[in-house]
């Protein structure tokens, strides 16, 4: 892992903050979601930076790399031309799933609107290390993964979070993007310890760090992207320092965005922990520390999994428990056997609120249409209808099922929201019977 480039410390990229972002000082690098880029139309914020030297690092979230399906060919394709679009030195994506269904399940596919965790068993790991070479195979630069916060525990995990890290490097040659927001998140959430984390997971796979903020509400801490980074977290950061220097840290924020002097006071924070850390650790272990005793590892569980069958076999095993868990997720389907039913309504709830919001920001008409009765009525839409598509669909199909059942009561209100669905969507409304229609396609493609 000697080619990793040398990042420094950087900030997510995002339009809101674009600005802020450019005039901030000590900025290194920054990132931003791959999908939020057009390669023909760079933001003139991401050039005039590109032009000043800053490095640009697309950060992936729709590949769905732990899903039970190979990664989508066009997605891979449009990955890849934006990091040659933004002259990156790599791309980064997600150890998760974000979609379920389909042809492995016959069923209709399903889609989550957020990162899932897959299992951490060796189907899981069988299937990732697969869609990952996929992947790497696909991209011009090197890919790098990383660790997502969960609100669930799976049943029947085989490894611990930094084991799974260490043989899907081991595998594979992936390198890591370590977030210590969400080390701390499976702390409090599935009670792992995130010192044994860094442990077991291979260091000097490190591409780069994240940090973000996040809150404990009921003993159940959300990665939430729009709160300050918390002293917890910090403490994360440091013990991972106190075992190598990574190559880039960079703070995350998504949402609710503090002023400029607020963000350059976290980024001061983040520099000052690092420091601190590596003046009192030792020396840093050689690259490689352990590798022959991982390889044998990795070795004799690839054995062993020869006996379970191909990784054909494995993607429909896969299939199945993701497509139970997503569906109880977001279809309102009875929970899996094994989960936490509590904290499933947590996860469902947070996926709900999430789709909210993201529709609000896509589609800024909706709310100042509905007003206040905004949110309440797209939370009870989502109880029980998934996601077609991308947000943007998910904002038509919510408009749409409000003029089905002729809300708003309000006449103007309706009115308003009538031309603004028909403007992108279609000529007409929908009326009752497209909506009988709908049903019964619905329950026959289900069974």
């Amino acid at each position: 892992m000697n080619d990793t480039p040398q990042l420094g410390i950087g900030i997510g990229w995002r339009p809101e903050i674009a600005d802020t972002v450019e005039a901030l000082s000590g900025v290194d690098w920054v990132e931003a979601v791959a999908e939020n880029i057009c390669p023909g139309h760079l933001p003139d914020s991401l050039v005039r930076l590109r032009e000043r030297g800053v490095t640009v690092v697309p950060h992936g979230v729709s590949l769905g790399l732990g899903g039970a399906d190979r990664p989508d060919a066009r997605r891979l394709a449009d990955l890849a031309e934006r990091a040659e679009a933004l002259g990156a030195p790599l791309v980064t994506e997600h150890i998760a799933f974000v979609r379920a269904g389909g042809a492995l399940t016959a069923s209709p596919v399903l889609e989550a609107g957020h990162l899932l965790p897959v299992p951490r068993t060796r189907d899981a790991l069988r299937v990732l290390c697969e869609n990952i070479r996929i992947a790497q195979d696909s991209l011009p630069v090197p890919l790098a993964v990383e660790n997502i916060a969960a609100l669930i525990n799976w049943p029947d995990e085989e490894m611990s979070e930094g084991r799974f890290l260490a043989e899907l490097v081991e595998r594979t040659g992936v390198r890591l993007l370590i977030d210590v927001a969400n080390l701390h998140t499976n702390h409090v959430n599935r009670g792992e310890d995130p010192a044994k984390a860094l442990d077991e997971l291979p260091v000097e796979a490190i591409a780069y760090v994240h940090v973000a903020g996040g809150v404990e509400r009921d003993g159940v801490w959300h990665d939430t992207h729009a709160h300050p980074v918390t002293a917890p977290v910090l403490d994360v950061l440091a013990e991972l320092r106190a075992r190598v220097a990574p190559p880039g840290v960079l703070l995350e924020r998504d949402d609710d965005f503090p002023p400029a002097a607020e963000l350059a006071g976290e980024l001061s924070t983040i520099r000052e922990t690092i420091t601190a850390a590596a003046a009192v650790a030792p020396p840093c272990p050689p690259t490689g520390t352990g590798t022959g005793a991982r390889t044998r590892e990795v070795t004799g569980a690839v054995t062993e999994e020869r006996a379970a069958g191909g990784t054909d076999a494995a993607r429909g095993r896969l299939a199945l428990g993701e497509a139970a868990l997503l569906s109880s997720l977001v279809a309102g389907t009875p929970a899996p056997e094994g989960f936490d039913p509590r904290r499933l309504r947590v996860q469902s709830r947070a996926l709900a609120a999430k789709r909210a919001g993201v529709v609000a920001k896509i589609a800024p008409e909706l709310p100042e249409i509905l007003g206040e009765g905004f949110r309440p009525a797209f939370l009870a839409y989502a109880a029980h209808t998934p996601m077609r598509g991308g947000y943007r669909r998910d904002a038509l199909d919510f408009a749409e099922s409000l003029l089905i059942e002729r809300r708003p009561e309000d006449s103007a209100a309706r009115r308003r929201l009538t031309l603004w669905w028909r403007e992108r969507a279609a000529s007409r409304p929908p009326r009752r019977a497209t909506r009988i229609f709908r049903v019964a396609r619905a329950a026959l493609a289900g069974r």
